[in-house]
């Protein structure tokens, strides 16, 4: 596990590298007079400005077929916008590893239109810009009493998605309303895999899920690093499980 928030709090589990070891969101802050969110964007560039020698030094160690997930920040702006994580993933795939975006969104998200279209819509933009292959997970699934309410979200339902956006906007917006769900319907671009982790099944099914978009462990060759993978599968952080050829 390597962190790359600099603004994460302690850890419950080790990490073998920190980017905090680098540079500190709190010490931004201070010494360039900066908030939170502009402390994190500078803090992303110059992670990207010493990115090779950072990251070749944090994965000595590492050897054929290890595995190394990236705990990354949850601002969905550096996943849709921003350049930093795009050249992490370029550098790795430099080094012949084989990157894979894990997307979490709360599940608690889809109990509301807005925000669960919201979500779907911030996923497709990271999609466009890591252009790697990308999974979809729906976390949190535990907490959800009615795990049958989640069903029509797993997979992104035009009507539904109309509705719900209907019963809370104004009619002048049903029509915007309406092209939104069926862009997401009709390219099929965003799906979910629910993850409860009071489930081991549930738990084994996103691992393989994840495996075989890294075809990890398998003899087949790898899919070349821009082509997305559509596995049917859910997203609050994002998370980048890696490993070398």
């Amino acid at each position: 596990m390597i962190n790359l928030d600099p603004a994460a709090d302690d850890f419950k589990y080790p990490v073998s590298g920190d980017v905090r070891d680098l540079i500190s969101l709190s010490e931004v802050m201070k010494e360039m007079d900066l908030g939170p969110n502009g402390a994190l964007l500078y803090s992303m560039e110059y992670l990207e400005d010493n990115l090779e020698n950072w990251l070749s030094m944090t994965l000595e160690g590492y050897d054929d077929g290890d595995c190394v997930i990236f705990d990354c920040p949850g601002q969905i702006e550096l996943y849709s916008h921003h350049s930093t994580f795009r050249a992490i993933a370029d550098q790795l795939q430099a080094w012949s590893w084989h990157v894979i975006t894990v997307y979490i969104l709360d599940a608690q998200f889809v109990t509301d239109g807005a925000k669960y279209i919201a979500g779907c819509l911030q996923c497709q933009a990271a999609m466009m810009n890591l252009e790697l292959p990308h999974i979809n997970i729906l976390s949190k699934v535990d907490l959800v009493e009615d795990k049958a309410t989640l069903e029509p979200f797993i997979t992104p339902d035009a009507h539904l998605l109309s509705s719900a956006l209907h019963n809370s906007m104004e009619t002048r917006y049903h029509g915007l309303n309406n092209l939104i769900s069926s862009l997401l319907e009709e390219y099929s671009l965003v799906t979910f895999h629910p993850l409860d982790v009071s489930d081991e099944n549930s738990l084994v099914k996103v691992l393989y899920t994840i495996d075989s978009g890294l075809q990890y462990g398998e003899d087949a060759d790898v899919n070349t690093s821009r082509e997305a993978i559509t596995e049917k599968v859910p997203i609050d952080d994002v998370n980048a499980p890696l490993s070398p050829e």
